[in-house]
């Protein structure tokens, strides 16, 4: 469904990633793991088209994205759930998940879309007339996955959801991703600790210093534990 190939970027002039390739199967839950400050998130940012690339190719079912603006991307069912979440502060909770159905095909299912949100986040069904701003760290978290889930989504990108929660909070938000991946829609999801995608990624890469250092079956990769200790610490 996605493929990324010899994919590099970076920021004024420094290069982060290093002919990066990989892959996401339709329905296929992928988990890119690496330490902070290694590429993980320039790696989703380059293939949502919020980084230029400076070389590579990213497809979506043989679909040439590579140099599409972001809008064209989210167009083409990529959507990426940024690190820190950024709801829209003095918008209510609903106001916040009917943006993410900005497009026309999903804002005619906005209602349906809404529904299973609120079946997913049954809090913010309690709480969708309030402002975005008295929400709680996880509970914005909540609206970003939700806000995603609006949109006419075929691939969704999560960027380090446990960022910043306590462990309670990650527990509920990893189930809720758990959700997402049951209902079929193909997740490429970033995080640096291995224990929090135990049972939710069917394969796995491991990015170190913007380089691709091994991937494969997550049950696999999980299970070498002198392998993670020396790249995850």
């Amino acid at each position: 469904m996605l493929t990324v190939a010899n994919l590099e970027a970076g920021y004024g002039g420094s290069q982060v990633l290093h002919s990066v390739s990989l892959h996401v199967g339709a329905g296929e839950t992928v988990v890119v793991l690496g330490p902070n400050g290694h590429g993980k998130t320039t790696l989703l940012r380059a293939i949502s088209g919020l980084i230029r690339l400076t070389a590579g190719r990213v497809e979506l079912d043989g679909v040439d994205l590579t140099h599409l603006p972001t809008e064209q991307i989210v167009a083409a069912g990529v959507v990426h759930i940024p690190q820190g979440d950024l709801p829209f502060s003095e918008m209510s909770v609903l106001e916040n998940l009917l943006v993410g159905a900005y497009r026309p095909a999903a804002w005619s299912e906005r209602r349906e879309r809404l529904e299973r949100v609120f079946q997913l986040f049954p809090l913010l069904a309690e709480r969708k007339r309030q402002l975005a701003r008295s929400l709680s760290g996880g509970e914005r978290r909540m609206l970003a996955l939700g806000r995603g889930l609006m949109s006419s989504a075929r691939l969704l990108m999560i960027d380090e959801p446990s960022l910043g929660l306590a462990p309670l909070v990650i527990e509920q938000v990893y189930e809720t991703i758990h959700d997402i991946k049951r209902s079929g829609l193909a997740i490429l999801l970033v995080d640096e600790n291995a224990e929090h995608v135990a049972g939710l990624a069917d394969r796995m890469y491991l990015l170190e210093a913007g380089v691709l250092v091994r991937e494969g079956p997550a049950a696999e990769l999980l299970r070498d534990e002198a392998l993670l200790a020396a790249y995850l610490g």
